[in-house]
């Protein structure tokens, strides 16, 4: 059960326990219509992948972002860039308590806390829209997190879930006077995790060190080629937009009429609260459907989006009327 409450994925693993099937992986918050151009994209597999090509791909992304490109450095993806940012600043800290467990090991002895507003001065580790919950906080509630850390504390701000809800980012607070760091991924709402890119903003002295541990040529070639193609793409990014959320409605009203009450903000996954979640868990790996439980949290359970209808009615058929935690 363990590799299961670690991150999302690890269907190879489930294969194993439960066996081969048509697995209906739900256990990440990847959206499951990914950007679907990348066969036409060109790639230069045999060149080094070009700085000129990174500069492009920085370029298109902090216009995504809606900050100035001289504070955005791109990343062989986002989880990447959290551990380097922790280690330069190296320091306790706070961490949003039942986060993204990456969040934790980033600074040293970091405490958990549940309220936030306990967390002052110092610095602050925190996803907006959070993970697992899903919980948002407006932009307002940001800056006034990030006016709290002081004149010493960073607020390292986890943007992996936020191109679904662009108008409460901070990407465009990011400059020289501020302590901000925000983290960005490209693969989960464009549903490409697979080409591991990420992005870290922020000052550029801590760019630039960022970069040195990085060394030369931080992103594959098809990294560089997708990522530049699909930020440009607004016109799939609006439409993506518009389809999570309705996607993510969909699945409440299935959920919903099982007996579930779905939580969260994100439309690329959803939580369930007050119920069994090993039980449903194995319940519906049984059914090949892998879902992520939560060690810490054993009355949660996340859900990922559903690609297709076929999939949703699957998933709807194979739940059980609301599973109960045992508190025997």
């Amino acid at each position: 059960m363990n590799r299961f409450t670690w991150h999302g994925g690890g269907l190879a693993a489930a294969r194993v326990r439960y066996g081969d099937g048509d697995w209906l992986d739900l256990s990440t918050g990847i959206n499951p219509r990914p950007w679907p151009h990348t066969a036409q994209v060109p790639v230069d597999w045999q060149a080094l992948p070009d700085e000129a090509a990174l500069h492009a791909l920085e370029r298109s992304a902090a216009g995504h972002f809606g900050c100035a490109v001289d504070h955005v450095c791109a990343v062989p993806g986002t989880e990447i860039g959290l551990r380097l940012v922790g280690d330069l600043i190296g320091e306790a800290g706070f961490h949003a308590a039942h986060g993204y467990r990456t969040h934790a090991a980033m600074l040293r002895d970091s405490v958990a806390v549940d309220d936030l507003a306990a967390a002052d001065g110092g610095h602050l580790v925190m996803a907006n829209p959070a993970n697992p919950d899903g919980r948002l906080l407006p932009r307002a509630a940001m800056r006034d997190l990030l006016e709290r850390r002081g004149c010493k504390g960073w607020l390292l701000l986890d943007e992996a879930f936020a191109d679904t809800h662009p108008a409460e980012s901070l990407a465009g607070d990011v400059g020289e006077a501020r302590r901000l760091v925000v983290f960005r991924s490209f693969g989960k709402f464009f549903g490409l995790a697979g080409v591991r890119l990420g992005f870290v903003l922020g000052p550029r002295g801590l760019l630039d060190k960022v970069r040195s541990r990085l060394g030369a040529w931080p992103v594959s070639a098809a990294g560089l080629a997708i990522g530049t193609a699909a930020y440009r793409d607004a016109g799939w990014i609006a439409q993506a937009r518009v389809d999570l959320a309705a996607q993510a409605a969909a699945l409440d009203a299935g959920l919903v009429a099982k007996g579930y009450a779905p939580g969260g903000m994100c439309p690329l996954f959803r939580l369930v609260r007050g119920v069994d979640g090993a039980a449903l868990f194995d319940h519906l790996a049984r059914q090949h459907i892998l879902t992520r439980p939560f060690a810490a949290r054993p009355d949660w359970l996340r859900l990922g989006l559903p690609g297709n209808a076929a999939a949703l009615a699957r998933l709807v058929e194979a739940l059980p009327e609301c599973i109960e935690p045992d508190h025997g």
